[in-house]
């Protein structure tokens, strides 16, 4: 009850007095604004001329949507609202690094800012909007979904700037019109606007595919639409900004990978509302936000426009470029680093054990200039130690100490969770990954194969962009390209020199003296689930595929292939991780029944199963070779990745 008593407290003490629970009658400044716009009376129109409608239904429509969603600032009412910000956020130490911030102010300035950030957590939308207001940036308009407007709360929200909007809207064309027309006038006023570039919070960890809708609203308005010109002068320019969040742990990681095990979600109501407030009250250590290199979202489409890309296909270059940026902007958190060990290890682990794998990935990590946060030192002890306390806490694992020395495994159950921390730092380890199964591949040459133009080096490239094509639905890969520099980026580390030629000799030799190996770590996982829906793919032959049955029996399959250790770990068992196999299949034209369909889908399984055995090997070579914890030479510090252009 105190809890109930707390929210409903502070919600009441947001709201004006003069207000209640009701917004006020005079409609805020934009809405008005459009309602007087000659080209938006124009536009609903030839809306309704489009769809054979008497034009005053639908004003009156069109009216209706833009008071749902519009938003004001008021003061008294976001002091209150940034109140209960910090009492939501009990649970951490936000970190925020004040240089960026400072930058961040004088482009706010002078400048319109679109705010792209990362979503992992509910608190996302309590963490950014307190961070920018007690450093008087100006107000932020934050998009969110209308399945969070609860009454009362959602009254005193939507006065501190926050925009609800529906999220399947195909069906509703008007509302789009007035959505699409209220972000235009919103950047016209110069606001700063907020929003998640994936649409929805992330079950896995890592950052998800992006959704286009607010950013194709964006650039339509810096675009201009005067008379057919693409680049209207007077259309005005926003900033678009990434900004990354991540937290040590989170209590509704839980919930979120029951889902991924099959659970309903649970409907946001006032129940809910309590139930995650009440578990705020337990410490879970820090949260930080990081900002990502700014760019000019006009100056980019005019770039794009100059190369030939346009359209839809420029929304999605562009929202690639804020995914690119958001990753690299993700700081490297103890947590995650952990988890990566004990998972990678599936037993109990000593803390020496720990800190052993931990060292080569800190070396790794020092090399690719990655920031870690809250700048911890990977390599101490006593940081590795209080993570390890810190997860035994929550439950992610389970300590035992009554032997000769305390030793911590991922608990039962846990597997998801441990894997969701440890994804926020993955996309740092994938090149690196897909480079160790490259040399492996050159390593298995037979003497006398026959070799393509390029020879073995170029065998190596193959096998990388076909690992490359088999996980673009899981992660965020720049352009061939950009992935070749990459992975010769990654060479240069292990040798110390540009590689020019390659042996099966010399890749054995260098895949058995890498430190640190993470194909096993990293990729493991994932190639494991795709494996599971491959194989029901594959028993289903030339016939037509039900999705929703095929998603089930790979849940069923994986759960007795954990059972049988035919998976190496719990965590390929996740609906997430079969929905993204299903897409890549059914880009791969696998999910049609029809005559030799049967036989595409039993290659796919071939396939997988190579690579999952490739893995292994990698797997039981760093079982051969596993690292100690001394001092180790330094590779040579690459440029910094944030300052590279996505």
């Amino acid at each position: 009850m105190a809890a109930v008593r707390r929210v409903r407290d502070l919600a009441r003490a947001a709201l004006p007095r003069s207000v209640g629970e009701r917004l006020p009658a005079a409609p805020p400044q934009e809405v008005t604004e459009l309602l007087h716009d000659k080209r938006f009376q124009r536009a609903v129109a030839a809306a309704a001329h489009e769809q054979g409608r008497d034009e005053e239904e639908v004003w009156s429509e069109v009216k209706g949507y833009l008071h749902e969603m519009a938003a004001a600032h008021d003061d008294r009412t976001a002091q209150g609202w940034a109140r209960m910000g910090e009492w939501f956020l009990r649970a951490y130490d936000v970190l925020v690094d004040e240089d960026d911030m400072q930058e961040l102010r004088r482009l706010d300035r002078s400048h319109s800012l679109a705010l792209a950030f990362s979503h992992r957590s509910y608190l996302d939308g309590m963490v950014i909007p307190n961070a920018l207001s007690s450093r008087r940036f100006s107000p932020t308009y934050t998009f969110g979904g209308a399945n969070l407007n609860l009454p009362i709360i959602g009254t005193v929200a939507s006065r501190t700037g926050l925009i609800f909007i529906r999220r399947a809207t195909q069906e509703i064309p008007v509302y789009r019109l007035a959505l699409r027309s209220y972000i235009r006038q919103m950047v016209s006023n110069k606001r700063n606007l907020a929003w998640s570039i994936e649409g929805g919070r992330t079950r896995t960890g890592k950052l998800r595919p992006p959704v286009h809708g607010i950013l194709k609203y964006l650039t339509d308005a810096v675009q201009g639409d005067a008379d057919g010109d693409p680049f209207d002068q007077d259309a005005p320019d926003v900033q678009v900004v990434p900004l990354s969040v991540v937290y040590d742990q989170l209590h509704e990681v839980s919930l979120m990978t029951e889902e991924s095990r099959g659970a309903s979600k649970t409907p946001e109501d006032w129940r809910w509302l309590v139930r995650f407030a009440r578990l705020q009250r337990n410490r879970l250590g820090r949260a930080y936000l990081t900002v990502g290199e700014p760019f000019s979202l006009r100056e980019r489409m005019a770039e794009l426009a100059a190369e030939g890309v346009t359209g839809h296909q420029a929304v999605e270059r562009v929202a690639l470029d804020i995914s690119h940026r958001l990753n690299r902007a993700t700081p490297v958190t103890t947590t995650a680093i952990v988890s990566l060990a004990l998972l990678g290890a599936d037993r109990a682990l000593t803390v020496d054990e720990v800190l052993d794998t931990v060292e080569p990935l800190a070396t790794y990590i020092d090399a690719r200039r990655w920031p870690v946060a809250g700048a911890a030192d990977l390599r101490d002890r006593s940081t590795i130690r209080r993570a390890l306390a810190e997860l035994t806490r929550s439950g992610v694992l389970t300590a035992y100490d009554r032997g000769t020395e305390p030793v911590w495994k991922i608990g039962d159950d846990q597997h998801l969770v441990a894997a969701f921390y440890r994804n926020t730092a993955i996309h740092i380890l994938v090149e690196r990954a897909i480079g160790e199964l490259a040399l492996l591949t050159v390593s298995e040459l037979e003497p006398g194969a026959e070799l393509p133009p390029g020879g073995e080096l170029q065998v190596g490239w193959e096998e990388a962009k076909r690992m490359r094509d088999l996980l673009k639905f899981e992660f965020f890969f720049p352009s061939r390209a950009g992935f070749e520099d990459d992975l010769r980026t990654e060479l240069q580390l292990l040798v110390g020199e540009g590689v020019t030629e390659m042996s099966p000799v010399k890749a054995r030799e260098l895949l058995v003296g890498a430190r640190p190996h993470l194909a096993h770590l990293v990729l493991r996982p994932f190639l494991d689930a795709y494996l599971v829906v491959a194989d029901r793919l594959a028993d289903r032959g030339d016939g037509p595929v039900d999705e929703a049955d095929l998603l089930a029996d790979s849940l069923a399959v994986g759960q007795q292939w954990a059972l049988q250790r035919r998976v190496a770990s719990e965590e390929s068992v996740s609906l997430e991780l079969f929905r993204t196999a299903l897409a890549l299949a059914r880009h791969k034209g696998l999910l049609e029944g029809g005559e030799g369909v049967g036989s595409a889908r039993e290659a796919f399984a071939v396939e997988l199963r190579d690579s999952v055995r490739r893995v292994n090997i990698i797997g039981e070579i760093a079982g051969e070779t596993i690292p100690v914890a001394r001092p180790q030479p330094q590779p040579q510090p690459v440029p910094d990745p944030r300052q590279e252009r996505a």
